[in-house]
């Protein structure tokens, strides 16, 4: 498999650390997401030889925990939280209009390669719910009424690349999520 040399060392690092070496199979797939950006069955089978298990045990992780992905995502990753406070005051109406606006259904990567979405389970901030992780940035408060706004600048992103969009984080004067 094809990895960095960094990953590589941050993967032996990581196995020192514990102290049986199948301890290290969730920061190891961790690793190898992060950097190829989802996990095939070459890469499950390296971490199976690499940690002296038997390939269906990778496989098993990788399937039951919802945070590994098993195919390529869109250049921009849309997160909406589906969990019971964010669901009660518009999350599924939000993904709704999201769905819309980027012509890509939820738990889909669009036709052009653009975007995915995806249900998730709590985000960690109820209190300021509906939430949407856009990539690595949260967008809180995101009534439907305002996720065609929201929709608008995750179009810009994947047009621009993410780090090209100066982004109002909650908490700042700009955001009006």
């Amino acid at each position: 498999m094809d990895l960095s040399e960094q990953t590589l060392e941050k993967i032996e690092k990581t196995i020192a650390k514990f102290p049986k070496k199948r301890s290290a199979m969730l920061p190891i797939l961790h690793l190898i997401q992060e950097e190829k950006g989802y996990l095939d069955p070459e890469a499950e089978e390296w971490v199976a030889a690499k940690l002296e298990v038997t390939p269906i045990q990778v496989r098993e992780v990788v399937t039951f925990y919802p945070m590994y992905r098993q195919k390529p995502i869109g250049k921009v990753h849309v997160k909406v939280c589906r969990t019971l406070s964010c669901a009660l005051v518009g999350a599924y109406k939000v993904c709704e209009k999201l769905e819309e606006e980027l012509k890509c259904k939820r738990g889909e990567t669009s036709a052009d390669g653009k975007y995915t979405i995806e249900f998730v389970e709590c985000i960690a901030d109820c209190g300021k719910g509906p939430v949407v992780q856009v990539d690595d940035k949260m967008y809180e408060l995101i009534k439907p009424e305002k996720a065609g706004e929201l929709a608008e600048e995750i179009k810009r992103m994947a047009e621009a690349g993410p780090e090209a969009v100066a982004t109002a984080q909650p908490g700042t004067p700009g955001f009006k999520g």
